[in-house]
C-alpha cells in the first residue's frame, strides 16, 4: 500500500480551518516572548528520526509474542513500511538495518527502492548478542571480550562485513551494542574483558571509512546481571577514546538505572565532544523500550534543553528504539515521532538569556519557572504546522485509521507473518 497526496489534501483539507485559528493563536503567544514561530517550526520540520528495521514488527517479552498481521516479512516490505511512515508524518526519512536480521541480498536495489521512498540508510548495526544459524563459534561467553581469541576475531569479522554492507548502501556509521558480561562473581576477569573489548573495538575502527563514525552503545545490565563490560557512558567514552576522533558514544534513553539523570551525561558528553546520537524510547523500570514520551515526557524535555545549544555544532544520530508488544507498531512508532518533535519544539521555547541570568544570581525559582514555562506550552500547532508545510497529513495516526493502513497491510500480507529478527 501507498499514501497518495491526493489522501493527505483530503484529509488536510478538512482540518486546514481549525489548524490556522490554532496555529495563529499560538503565534500570536509566542511573539509576545519574542520568538517566531514559523521559525521554530522549520527547525521542527527539517528534524527527521531514524526508524530501525526490528521495530516494524510485533515485539514480545521471552513469556510471549502476540502477532498483529501484516507485518513485514522481509526487507523490502520493512522499506515500504518506512515509506507509509514517512509519507504520512515527513519526519521518519531514514532507516537504521540491523544485520544479519535485516540482510539485503541486492544492496542496489534495495539501494534504489530506499531513494524512490526518499529513505535514507542511517547507522547499521551489528550484532553479536546472538548465535546465528550456522555460525561456527558460539557468544554464549561473550563476543569482542570473550577469553577465546577465534571467538572475539570471528566478532570482529561480522563488524566489519557490517561497515562492507553499510558502505554499499550509503550509511556512513555503525553502532556496536555488546551483550558481554557476568551473571556471577568470579565468572570474568573485569580487567582482561575490558582489555579484549578494547583491542577488538580499535582493531574495527581501523576499518572504518574516513568519512564514517562508530557508534559504542552502554547498558549497565541485561542480558547478563552481575556485570555488563560496556556499562555506563564514562566506559562508552573511555573506549571511544581509546579509538580516535571518529568513535562516539551512544545513548538509549533505556539503558540506565531508574533515576539516573540522562540530561547531565548528555551535557557532559556534549562538552566532551563525544555524543553520537540517541536511540529513542521511554521506561519505567528499566530497558522497557516503551513509547517515546509515554511515562517521562518531562525528562525527554530535559534532555533536549541540554541539546538545542549543541545540535548545530555536533553532528547527531536520532533513532527510536522501542518494542510493540501491544500497539500496532506504526502507530506506536507515529506516537514516538510526535513526541520526540514535540519536546525539541517545547525545548526551543525556553528563554536561554533569562535561564543563564537566573542560573548566574542563583534564581532557582525563575530557573525552573522559565523551564516550566516552555514545558507547558501547547506546541501541538506547531507540529501539525511543521507536517503541512513538509506535505504530510496534519494527524497522521488519524489518518492511518482512516485509510484502514493495516487492515490493508494485512490482505496483502496475511495474518501469519512474522518480522524478520523477532
Amino acid at each position: 500500500m501507498t499514501i497518495q497526496t491526493s489522501h493527505i489534501e483530503a484529509h488536510n483539507d478538512k482540518r486546514i480551518g481549525e489548524h490556522r485559528a490554532q496555529y495563529a493563536f499560538l503565534e500570536q503567544q509566542l511573539d509576545k516572548k519574542g520568538l517566531r514561530a514559523d521559525d521554530i517550526a522549520e527547525r521542527v520540520a527539517a528534524f527527521q528520526v531514524a526508524v530501525p528495521s526490528w521495530a516494524l514488527g510485533a515485539g514480545g517479552t521471552r513469556f510471549g509474542r502476540f502477532p498483529i498481521g501484516g507485518e513485514p516479512g522481509n526487507l523490502t516490505q520493512k522499506l515500504d513500511d518506512v515509506g507509509l511512515l514517512h509519507a504520512l508524518t515527513r519526519s521518519a526519512g531514514a532507516i537504521s538495518l540491523h544485520i544479519p536480521w535485516d540482510m539485503p541480498t541486492d544492496p542496489t536495489a534495495t539501494r534504489e527502492q530506499a531513494d524512490a521512498l526518499g529513505i535514507r540508510f542511517d547507522a547499521v548495526n551489528s550484532n553479536t548478542f546472538q548465535d546465528q544459524p550456522g555460525q561456527r563459534l558460539s557468544y554464549k561467553f561473550g563476543s569482542l571480550c570473550n577469553v577465546t581469541p577465534a571467538v572475539r576475531q570471528q566478532a570482529i569479522e561480522h563488524n566489519l562485513e557490517v561497515i562492507e554492507i553499510g558502505r554499499q548502501l550509503g550509511s556512513k556509521a555503525i553502532t556496536v551494542w555488546l551483550a558481554d558480561g557476568s551473571s556471577f562473581p568470579g565468572q570474568l576477569d573485569f580487567r582482561r574483558a575490558l582489555l579484549h573489548t578494547q583491542e577488538a573495538l580499535q582493531e574495527i575502527y581501523r576499518h572504518l571509512p574516513d568519512d564514517w563514525r562508530m557508534f559504542i552503545e552502554y547498558k549497565p545490565y541485561e542480558p547478563n546481571f552481575y556485570s555488563m563490560v560496556v556499562q555506563d557512558w564514562g566506559t562508552s567514552h573511555f573506549l571511544a577514546q581509546c579509538c580516535g576522533e571518529k568513535a562516539f558514544c551512544l545513548v538509549d534513553l533505556g539503558h540506565h538505572l531508574p533515576n539516573t539523570n540522562i540530561e547531565q551525561i548528555v551535557a557532559t558528553l556534549l562538552m566532551l565532544r563525544r555524543l553520537g546520537g540517541f536511540h529513542f524510547n521511554d521506561s519505567k523500570y528499566g530497558d522497557d523500550d516503551l513509547t517515546t514520551g509515554s511515562i517521562r515526557p518531562y525528562q525527554l524535555f530535559l534532555i533536549f534543553n541540554e541539546l538545542v545549544d549543541g545540535m548545530e555544532a555536533n553532528e547527531l544520530a536520532w533513532m527510536i528504539d522501542a518494542s510493540h508488544n501491544l500497539k500496532d507498531p506504526l502507530e506506536d512508532l507515529m506516537q514516538s515521532l510526535e513526541a520526540i518533535r514535540l519536546a525539541l519544539a517545547q525545548a526551543l521555547l525556553v528563554d536561554r538569556d533569562a535561564l543563564r541570568e537566573a542560573q548566574a544570581d542563583n534564581d532557582v525559582a525563575r530557573a525552573q519557572t522559565l523551564l516550566q514555562d516552555a514545558f507547558r506550552t501547547d506546541v501541538r500547532p506547531l507540529l501539525r504546522e511543521a507536517r503541512r508545510r513538509s506535505g504530510a497529513a496534519l494527524e497522521p495516526l488519524e489518518l492511518y485509521r482512516e485509510l484502514n493502513v493495516r487492515g490493508r497491510l494485512i490482505a496483502e500480507r496475511g495474518t501469519k507473518t512474522v518480522a524478520t529478527g523477532l
